[in-house]
């Protein structure tokens, strides 16, 4: 008599050899047959319906056991250093199992969100249920996306929210995650196009009703993956902080700084003071002292706290929120210059002769009070002749020997001429709800550039010492302009009947020459915005290669490490270079500098894209209610399929698709960015003056729509000939036709 395998060795047998767990590889590997696979029917059946095994197609799979071979996303290191994983397949109705990376020598690194296929053992510890062996490593974390789940028969669909994106992703029954239909989720890709050549994803967080207006910036944060909860552990190690005391400092509490910030920020890492140079060699000099706060302080690298920060990179600011680098418990209290509240900090001590110059600088570890916190707003509304109860007092002795100094730092800059641009910033305002209320530009004031050129100055002074001191730093980065962007920008230049030196190495007092010629008139924004586009994007580098658009050779990052990581790097350099103590740069980040300045490059980056896509979808979200009214514009970019406009208003951008233009066919010139009409000859071009309708807004993606009405000031000229394809265009068409057969012709020849 045929003997029929316990229901625990079937499950032990299938769990060894996940690929052959068919009924009739069962059978065979137990030796049944005959009859007696009627009852291992049976039991397969029973197993099925207590939710130990699951059916796909014709085979068997235990739901709450992993296949010794499997793919893994590696997750962060623990506090401990070691890697552990998640398997990208688990269907199982318990907690998802806890897999150990064990790794041999000859092994790659592996880092967080890399997927691998390794090979499992069983293991019973208190931490993890596995073991795991890489076979090989199979790529970075797989796709995600941020959508609307449409809920189906078996499983459903995400309709994405990007902008540009119409591809759907199917999501299996087992795999919704329990979403509603027309929730907002984020989900990953699963596996390959599956049926009706979808690909699939699991959903992996609900976000809930994509139409609230607080949800704007959580779909950019999910979307571009930005961490916004932090570790238990960095938590705990906030809360567990206390002041650092004076040991080791010198006392600086009695020196009159102060902070100067936006009248709505949530943190104050920089602090000033000014005064007229006593020294008689310097007649009518500066002393400048910038204090900013000491972070390393308290985030030691190795730490949990070290960690969460360098995976942020740095601080993200939405219209609604932000998005730390460090928990409140630092970025808001212990690292920030309270006013009256001793604060740790490091300073410089700078002194400047009376055009702006530099003659020496003096960095300390010290201990500091603010005297008062106080915004630009006042600050300005006092040095131009009305103070308020604040800073009325501090005017004589504070504020106008501040503005001194800048003066002449101002002097200095124009000698220097670092590039000039003149781009307003957009401010949105919202209610207690969320929804946007108003769209204003910011106004620029003399006190945010004074902030602005302290800081710069002590950065310098930050990469110099590193310098001299032969300390490992990381180099704020901004390369010139690739020989393709200036031709752009001199096509788009000469266009517009102005001129750029050419045959001559690049200087950014070129290129302010440019910008000095459109200044005031109809162009200037145009002009400001190619200058833009042309320039390369900055980043982080431990090699010094300059800054272009500073125009200054040494410049690194000092003043925010409440925010940036790269600041806390500096500081931590800074230690070290002055031997202030064993919190400075250690051995381990020296060793990996260059893979720190690519990801933080790459952070900084993402939250840069997340912020521009909250802004469109909040501009979005204001324009809705105005559908059908008329705007003016500028087209700030041409492409094949239409035109982008950025309106006066607001400044938000609009497309017009080319479908949109008529039934006159267009040329699309790539390198002189223009589209021209076949029949007419009309020529639409970068920067000229457009009057459009708002056809349609989409707060969900934050698109525009937009329908030309006229250009500068005049409707478009209509095809000469009837509606449909012109003379012009039908014999473009024949010369193309002739030119394949010649080619066909001549290759037949040879």
């Amino acid at each position: 008599m045929t003997r029929i395998p316990t229901k625990a060795e079937i499950l032990d047998w299938i769990s060894a050899n996940p690929t052959l767990s068919n009924r009739r590889a069962i059978a065979k590997a137990f030796g049944i047959k005959g009859a007696a696979r009627i009852d291992l029917k049976r039991l397969l059946r029973e197993l099925e319906d207590e939710g130990h095994l699951e059916k796909r197609r014709k085979t068997y799979h235990d739901p709450d056991r992993l296949p010794p071979v499997s793919v893994l996303q590696v997750k962060a290191p623990d506090a401990n250093g070691d890697l552990f994983a998640r398997p990208l397949e688990w269907h199982g109705e318990g907690v998802e199992p806890a897999v150990l990376i064990i790794p041999r020598a000859s092994d790659p690194a592996l880092g967080e969100g890399d997927r691998i296929l390794a090979r499992l053992t069983v293991v019973h510890e208190e931490e993890y249920n596995y073991e795991a062996r890489l076979i090989r490593r199979i790529g970075s974390s797989p796709a995600k996306i941020v959508g609307i789940y449409r809920k189906g028969s078996e499983g459903g669909r995400i309709v994405p929210i990007d902008k540009g994106q119409n591809k759907e992703w199917l999501v299996p029954e087992n795999a919704t995650g329990g979403a509603a239909d027309g929730e907002l989720v984020e989900a990953e890709q699963s596996g390959p196009r599956g049926r009706l050549g979808l690909p699939r994803a699991r959903i992996l967080d609900r976000l809930g009703d994509p139409s609230s207006p607080k949800a704007v910036s959580l779909i950019a944060i999910h979307q571009h993956g930005i961490p916004d909860e932090f570790a238990d552990e960095t938590i705990a190690e906030a809360d567990a902080m206390s002041p650092v005391g004076l040991e080791g400092r010198e006392d600086m509490r009695d020196l009159p700084l102060v902070t100067i910030d936006p009248s709505d920020a949530r943190d104050h890492d920089d602090a000033c003071y000014a005064h007229a140079d006593d020294d008689p060699n310097n007649e009518g000099g500066h002393v400048i002292w910038v204090a900013i706060a000491d972070v390393a302080a308290y985030v030691r690298p190795g730490t949990a706290l070290d960690r969460d920060a360098f995976k942020r990179g740095n601080s993200t600011y939405f219209p609604d929120r932000v998005v730390p680098m460090l928990p409140d418990r630092l970025s808001g209290d212990l690292c920030s210059l309270h006013e009256g509240v001793p604060r740790a900090c490091i300073a410089v001590r700078m002194q400047i002769d009376a055009f702006g110059q530099k003659i020496s600088h003096r960095f300390h570890r010290a201990m500091m009070r603010s005297g008062a916190s106080l915004h630009y707003g006042e600050v300005q509304e006092a040095i131009d002749g009305n103070p308020n109860e604040r800073t009325g007092p501090l005017l004589d002795p504070l504020l106008k020997p501040l503005f001194a100094a800048y003066r002449a730092l101002a002097e200095a800059r124009k000698k220097r001429q670092p590039l000039d641009l003149d781009l307003p910033e957009r401010r949105i305002e919202l209610d207690e709800d969320g929804t946007v209320t108003a769209v204003n530009f910011r106004e620029r004031l003399d006190a945010h550039r004074l902030i602005e050129e302290f800081m710069v100055l002590a950065n310098v002074c930050a990469a110099e010492t590193l310098i001299a001191k032969r300390t490992p730093l990381l180099f704020r980065v901004h390369e010139e302009p690739t020989p393709e962007k200036l031709e752009a920008l001199r096509e788009t230049a000469t266009a517009s009947g102005y001129t750029l030196a050419k045959g001559q190495v690049l200087q950014t007092r070129h290129l302010n020459n440019l910008l000095n010629q459109a200044a005031g008139g109809d162009d200037a924004e145009l002009i400001n915005m190619a200058t833009l586009r042309a320039m390369t994007q900055a980043y982080y580098a431990p090699e010094n290669f300059s800054h272009f658009g500073l125009a200054l050779t040494r410049y690194a990052h000092f003043t925010s490490p409440i925010r940036r990581y790269a600041d806390l790097v500096v500081h931590r350099a800074l230690i070290s270079a002055h031997g202030w103590g064993k919190d400075g740069l250690d051995a381990d980040q020296i060793d990996r500098l260059d893979r720190i300045a690519e990801h933080i490059s790459e952070t900084e980056r993402r939250s840069m894209m997340a912020e521009r896509d909250t802004t469109d979808r909040y501009l979005a979200a204001y324009m809705s209610e105005r559908v059908g009214s008329e705007f003016g514009g500028r087209i700030s970019g041409i492409a094949r399929f239409g035109l982008f406009v950025s309106l006066d208003e607001t400044g938000a951008d609009g497309l017009i698709p080319i479908r949109t233009l008529g039934t006159e066919y267009y040329h699309f010139d790539r390198e002189a960015g223009t589209l021209m009409g076949a029949d007419t000859g009309v020529v639409i071009s970068i920067g000229q003056r457009v009057t459009v309708r708002l056809a349609q807004a989409a707060p969900m993606t934050g698109g525009l729509e937009l329908e030309l009405l006229e250009l500068e000031d005049s409707p478009l000229p209509r095809p000469r000939s009837p509606a449909g394809r012109s003379p012009r265009r039908k014999a473009a068409k024949a010369k193309r036709k002739a030119d394949k057969i010649k080619r066909k012709v001549v290759r037949k020849r040879k």
